[in-house]
């Protein structure tokens, strides 16, 4: 039915002014949400006096590209992107992996009350962060892991992503039995079964919750700013939101040249990876 209705309406089967009026939403669209990355390219290349010039300086002149090699020298933005990394890979990882194990049992082990457990496992998405975000600082205090990346990486080990575990377990129930079947028959086990079997014929499924983890880690700004106090170990979030401490006020023209630096791993990452995310992400919605 879906791929019914996206042939019938794809741009090769409208006429010319369907196309034209396809086109030019789309055209608007793309411009609107371009907005404010046109806005962040061109604040990045500007001195700090053409920054709040009135009407606005959309092409900076002079270009200032030195902006690009102040924020490595008055800022640790080195250090922040360093820890970011080290960070979202750590928790990639154990996200992908974890999940991955509580998907495998929910999509292929039998046992009584799984679709209850698996329906709790759900209902954990609709629970606020900030619910548990006091109980969970408490702990930590009591385990002595404040100032350190222990609370943000931990976690990620013990499958606490509702949705990743949804994902892949989606993905999993869609194998056929009949290959658990051969590797039994074979003589293998289930971490037989789920390492040569389920996770090779799994890698979209693993690409898009590995993408999506990895975004959620570089992007977080509220676990680093709870756990953390030291400036040589923010992520680079932290580190953009903490910005203005050197200087006494924003240098708008450093914080824009320092986001553009932020951006284009994700954007690298993705440009990558974007095969596997849309397939991923196709494969899911279609079953």
């Amino acid at each position: 039915m879906a791929r019914e209705m996206s042939a019938k309406y794809s741009p090769g089967n409208l006429s010319t002014p369907g196309k034209v009026t396809v086109y030019t939403l789309l055209i608007i669209g793309s411009a609107f949400f371009l907005f404010p990355v046109i806005w962040m390219l061109a604040t990045s290349l500007k001195t700090q006096g053409a920054v709040s010039l009135m009407p606005p300086q959309w092409i900076p002149h002079p270009f200032r590209w030195r902006n690009f090699i102040d924020i490595f020298t008055v800022e640790p933005v080195g250090r922040y992107l360093l820890n970011t990394v080290c960070y979202s890979l750590v928790c990639v990882v154990g996200s992908t992996i974890s999940c991955a194990l509580v998907a495998f049992g929910f999509a292929r082990l039998r046992a009584r009350g799984k679709n209850i457990i698996f329906g709790l496992v759900l209902a954990t998405m609709m629970v606020p962060a900030q619910v548990t975000m006091i109980p969970q600082y408490l702990e930590f205090v009591k385990l002595g892991w404040i100032n350190t990346y222990l609370p943000l990486t931990v976690p990620a080990f013990f499958a606490v992503s509702a949705f990743n575990i949804f994902l892949l377990r989606q993905f999993f129930a869609g194998i056929p039995r009949e290959l658990d079947e051969a590797v039994k028959v074979d003589g293998g086990g289930y971490f037989t079964t789920f390492f040569r079997v389920i996770l090779p014929l799994s890698t979209p499924a693993l690409a898009t919750v590995g993408i999506l983890e990895f975004m959620a880690r570089w992007n977080d700004l509220m676990g680093p700013l709870i756990y953390l106090n030291t400036t040589n170990k923010f992520p680079i979030a932290l580190g953009l939101a903490n910005f203005s401490a050197a200087f006494g006020a924003t240098p708008w023209n450093l914080l824009m040249a320092a986001s553009v630096v932020a951006v284009i791993p994700l954007l690298i990452l993705f440009f990558l990876a974007q095969k596997y995310f849309i397939k991923g992400i196709v494969i899911n919605a279609s079953k």
